[in-house]
């Protein structure tokens, strides 16, 4: 980490999925590639469990989950699904244990955030669990508590770390807006109210007590405000999905001192220009901001768009090794 970064975090990390099914061999990679900020990774490749929401339903205290062909549903007590689930991120945190021995510095774990779990989990009915006020309020205290166990065990495991949690909501927009399907897709579940989806995401972002929360979204229209607002100290979203409309909430969140996460990388195989090129777009919303060439690489981490579950291995080892070279190229030029 820099030492003269005032927003504290390094100039490079992944999202979080990683392709294949091999954790110790993710692991291996991710803390290869980000010596001073590796993560956590998630394999959904291995199945139900290793999901995003599968994963996070297997954090959660006193509430279960179980796979239906709809989707998952909550339930009134652990089953197969939540004890593969448990098992699977079990094994990550054994080979994460195995290869950050002695490490100190910045790492990043993730789950899924409050409100995209309520939009994905169903009630017994079949509908989401975002139609029930009180089954909302129940999600976030167990989502809330499972992070905090989830973040000791962490601790625990890798004791000189400095540990950074990403909440996922790639669905938060979509529930501000009223815009997430009911269950027979010909309607749509009523707008949360902006209050209230603050004050959830405030409180579990205090599950984190003292640590620094990081949430991301690869959907278009990212709430920066309200995130700020919540408690949030960066911000992790796709670069390409910005419009000039959002200039003036990302400015103000900057001088504040949230730290952006760009994802400047796609995530699915492709030709990758040079790490410049990569961060152009970085600078050219930096030039529209009018904000100081200086604080760029202390404001920025690199990223890739979203995760790298679809990904072939090889492109995944490259983008990651991409993302630091950009970084660097932010921190040498930032004019």
């Amino acid at each position: 980490m820099s030492e003269n970064s005032v927003f504290g975090f390094p100039g490079a990390t992944g999202v979080g999925s990683m392709p294949g099914g091999d954790a110790r061999e993710a692991v291996k990679t991710v803390t290869g590639s980000f010596e001073d900020f590796p993560f956590l990774p998630e394999l959904p490749a291995r199945g139900p469990g290793a999901d995003m929401i599968g994963r996070t339903a297997g954090m959660l205290v006193e509430l279960y989950a179980r796979v239906e062909p709809s989707g998952w549903r909550l339930g009134d007590r652990p089953g197969r699904d939540t004890r593969r689930a448990r098992s699977w991120l079990r094994e990550d945190l054994d080979a994460l244990e195995e290869f950050t021995q002695d490490y100190t510095g910045d790492l990043k774990v993730q789950a899924v955030g409050p409100w995209t779990l309520a939009a994905a989990l169903e009630l017994r009915g079949g509908e989401a669990a975002l139609s029930d006020p009180g089954a909302c309020r129940d999600l976030a205290a167990s989502l809330a508590e499972g992070l905090r166990l989830h973040l000791a065990e962490v601790r625990d495991r890798v004791p000189g770390a400095r540990i950074v949690l990403q909440l996922d909501e790639p669905s938060l927009t979509a529930v501000l807006r009223g815009q997430v399907r009911t269950a027979s897709g010909y309607r749509t579940h009523r707008a949360v109210d902006r209050q209230l989806v603050e004050s959830t995401l405030r409180d579990v972002v205090g599950a984190h007590a003292g640590g620094p929360v990081v949430v991301h979204s690869c959907a278009p229209d990212v709430p920066f405000a309200l995130l700020r607002r919540s408690g949030a100290a960066a911000v992790s979203f796709d670069l390409a999905l910005l419009t000039e409309r959002d200039d003036d909430v990302i400015g103000e969140a900057v001088e504040g001192g949230t730290r952006l996460f760009a994802g400047v990388v796609p995530g699915t195989d492709g030709p990758l220009s040079d790490p410049a090129g990569s961060v152009r777009g970085v600078r050219t919303l930096w030039r529209r901001l009018g904000l100081r060439p200086g604080l760029l690489a202390e404001a920025v981490t690199v990223t890739p768009a979203c995760g790298l579950a679809g990904a072939s291995p090889a492109y995944a080892r490259q983008v990651l090794a991409h993302c630091v070279r950009a970084a660097r190229s932010l921190a040498d030029n930032p004019e």
